[in-house]
């Protein structure tokens, strides 16, 4: 049974390294640019810019006035009263054609705050989609971190079977020499069918963590990599981190969830103006030419068909104008549109303090969390040197027959504990640090 475990063991690590030295290496900045080109919902997000970045041209084209040109062409059939006042059958063809533009001179400064407005909507989608990327960023870090974490569980793990494994090779010698029971072999072979369900459980679970990776990356799992193993931090008794309330001095005035709540507070306030520009007059001004030609309109003294060009000379008319429009009783939709922009701006003044309040709470949460890991790291680096000199000394008394294998499964279960509790414990600190240095304004690196 021990050969068979071993074999498939070995034929398991073959595959692996094969795979391994097959596949591509990927860095947290590469995975981090792959996933901003190529993520769905930020191809969403910008297409939502783009299209708000329109809205604002838009704004701007409506300053302009406007051209209309009109043509017309009527075919007419039939009996008709001639010249001499009798009934003849004339078939004619008219045609008319005109031209007109208008411009707002003056609406209440509606169109000038609906630039500004289209301007802060455009500005606000842009921080959404900064938003969007860093968050993205986070996602892509934690996933990151989680394989480093779960990858090395599996070396704990494959390093405590390994002990297992010399340990039923030294009782199974005891054992064929007569010095010990058969059942101290039976007893350590079953801690290493565990240790080896640990292993197992240890590799699935650093396959889950590569697939929530490529998931992030909209990969499928057929165009699977292996992460790239970065040179960590080393985690001190004299570390420290910055105040939280100085990390959110700072991020409240960096952070695109802030600046877009802000974006979109200013673009409710312009909506309000406008709002209030409907109760006032509005001015315009407009100018049209018009003209027009039939092909049987007669010179009657002479009898003859009176030309086109001459006809282009005397049916022409053009005028110009302005337009003033009063405001005197609209039922009260322009009073009910400026109650609900008012109401619009309160609401956005909640939203932004909700945001502010919202990444507050996260920096606190990140930063109790840090503390909280450093704390667990440093208790577990005692636990584990504590852990590992409890299992030399358990290890020896084993060997001389003082202590049986239950004692000596459960000196080697709380070792493993430890090492597990400790680098969870690593782990948790460099993410939330990590958090904390995001909110700075620092870059995300490992």
């Amino acid at each position: 049974m021990k050969r068979i475990y071993s074999l498939i063991a070995a034929a398991i690590l073959l595959v692996v390294t094969t795979s391994a030295q097959a596949q591509e290496s990927w860095s947290l900045q590469k995975c981090i640019d792959y996933a901003l080109k190529n993520n769905i919902q930020i191809k969403q997000q910008v297409l939502n810019s783009e299209y708000y970045n329109n809205q604002l041209g838009q704004a701007k084209f409506n300053r302009l006035p406007n051209l209309n040109a009109g043509f017309q062409n009527n075919m007419s059939f039939g009996r008709t009263v001639g010249a001499d006042n009798t009934y003849l059958d004339i078939n004619s063809n008219s045609t008319s054609g005109s031209l007109s533009s208008n411009i707002t001179l003056w609406n209440g400064f509606a169109l000038k705050n609906s630039v500004k407005m289209a301007d802060m909507d455009l500005r606000a989608t842009l921080e959404d989609l900064q938003k969007a990327k860093d968050d993205m960023m986070l996602n892509i870090a934690a996933s990151y971190l989680e394989i480093l974490f779960a990858d090395e569980l599996v070396t704990v793990a494959a390093e405590l079977q390994k002990i297992t494994q010399l340990q039923i090779d030294r009782t199974g010698k005891l054992v064929e020499a007569g010095s010990l029971a058969k059942g101290s072999l039976l007893e350590i072979e079953a801690q290493y069918a565990r240790e080896e369900l640990n292993v197992v459980n240890a590799q699935n679970r650093l396959q889950l963590a590569y697939l929530g990776l490529y998931q992030l990356l909209e990969l499928p799992s057929t165009e699977s990599f292996k992460i790239e193993k970065p040179t960590l931090p080393e985690i001190g008794a004299n570390m420290s981190l910055m105040n939280t309330m100085d990390v959110f001095k700072n991020a409240v005035q960096i952070r695109p969830a802030v600046k877009g709540a802000e974006f979109k507070l200013e673009s409710a306030r312009k909506q309000l103006l406008i709002a209030k520009g409907n109760l006032l007059p509005t001015l315009s001004f407009g100018a049209n030419y018009y003209n027009f030609y039939n092909n049987k309109y007669m010179n009657y003294q002479t009898g003859t068909k009176i030309a086109l060009s001459d006809q282009l000379k005397s049916n022409e008319r053009y005028g110009f104008g302005f337009t003033l429009n009063v405001p005197i009783f609209n039922r009260y939709q322009a009073k009910t549109g400026v109650s609900n922009s008012q109401i619009q701006v309160e609401n956005t003044e909640l939203q932004l303090q909700s945001t502010k309040n919202l990444l507050r709470k996260d920096i606190e949460q990140a930063y109790t969390n840090a503390i909280a890991a450093f704390k667990r790291y440093v208790a577990n680096q005692k636990t584990v040197i504590s852990s590992k000199e409890a299992f030399r000394y358990t290890e020896e008394k084993f060997n001389v027959g003082m202590i049986n294998s239950v004692e000596y499964n459960q000196s080697k279960n709380n070792l493993s504990t430890a090492q597990s509790d400790l680098l969870q414990a690593k782990y948790e600190y460099i993410f939330r640090t990590k958090i904390l240095d995001f909110y700075n304004g620092q870059t995300i690196e490992l």
